[in-house]
């Protein structure tokens, strides 16, 4: 039987402990023997790798986050703690990786690949979904939900005491999260680090709904633009004259009861993994488009930055 090891790095994502669930139970059934690695690539260092077994991934679908834990290494950018790695793999017999994780995640495993020569398929996990190549990142549904049930919530508060709302969402340099949640909430103003804006250019159209009789704003803006979420409630309070309020959603958009859709792809993503790795595809990246699921090599996904969607871009 041939060994086989998973491990989840960078942020963690609803959706990670359906794939470890998943991963279990089909190397299993393709004769392999699994491995949980601890702690991302910091436990890989550390050698804090086990077999794993069913019972590892009893009752854990239901659950957010990952209960093999995951971590940032700034040791696994060094040669030598990858050389490390590499060894504690070879006294295991491990010779092929599943790694969950976002961009910084992929450009540590291409490193080591080159390396090391150690088989991999990479599955996009990060809220941000930012990793190019890919329409879909493992978590993105769940965090979606999470932010809309914040949002219809804030709406509720927001229309009782005709209050301007600026709520943030995660998404680094990537405004996909704020861009989904504008379309799909009703909210009145959208600010995303892809499109240049000036705030001044939005007062005299939100003076005019006042005075038709709108009693509130939801602005929904994404943590990597030019300014602050308070800079932009004092825009609101100053220039159009509104009383106004600031939401930071933060971390609370990682975590969660997994949602069906992200329960599906856990199980997808990690099935045509290990297939692909099984066939002898090394070094790719599963992907999902339109077109369903196919790879990617490594050095692609990570040569670029992602661009989103120019279409969903247009109804900014």
């Amino acid at each position: 039987m041939k060994n086989i090891a998973i491990l989840c790095s960078g942020g963690d994502v609803s959706g990670m402990n359906p794939a470890l669930k998943r991963f279990v139970e089909y190397a299993k059934e393709k004769r392999l023997t699994p491995f949980f690695i601890y702690d991302g690539y910091e436990g890989l260092i550390d050698n804090n790798i086990k077999e794993a077994t069913y019972s590892d991934v009893s009752g854990i679908i239901t659950r957010g986050g990952t209960k093999i834990g995951s971590a940032r290494s700034k040791r696994f950018m060094q040669s030598k703690f990858r050389a490390i790695a590499k060894k504690n793999l070879d006294a295991l017999n491990i010779d092929m990786l599943l790694v969950l994780g976002g961009d910084g995640t992929f450009k540590g495993l291409h490193t080591f690949y080159k390396e090391h020569k150690v088989k991999f398929c990479a599955i996009p996990s990060t809220i941000d979904n930012d990793i190019n190549g890919t329409d879909y990142c493992l978590g993105v549904d769940t965090a979606l939900n999470v932010i809309k049930t914040s949002v219809d919530s804030i709406r509720d508060t927001a229309s009782s005491f005709s209050r301007a709302f600026v709520i943030e969402t995660m998404g680094r340099d990537c405004g996909y999260l704020a861009l989904i949640t504008h379309l799909t909430s009703g909210s009145e103003l959208c600010l995303i680090p892809e499109i240049e804006y000036e705030l001044s250019s939005y007062a005299k159209e939100f003076k005019s709904q006042i005075k038709n009789g709108r009693r509130y704003f939801i602005s929904i803006i994404s943590e990597g633009i030019k300014q602050s979420a308070q800079e932009v409630a004092e825009w609101f309070e100053k220039d159009v004259g509104i009383e106004a309020r600031v939401v930071i959603l933060g971390h609370v958009q990682r975590g969660g009861n997994p949602s069906v859709k992200d329960r599906l792809m856990a199980y997808t993503f990690v099935t045509n993994a290990i297939d692909a790795l099984l066939r002898g595809n090394e070094k790719s990246v599963i992907c999902h488009d339109n077109f369903g699921f196919n790879f990617k090599s490594i050095e692609e996904v990570t040569g670029s930055k992602k661009v989103l969607d120019k279409k969903l871009l247009s109804y900014l």
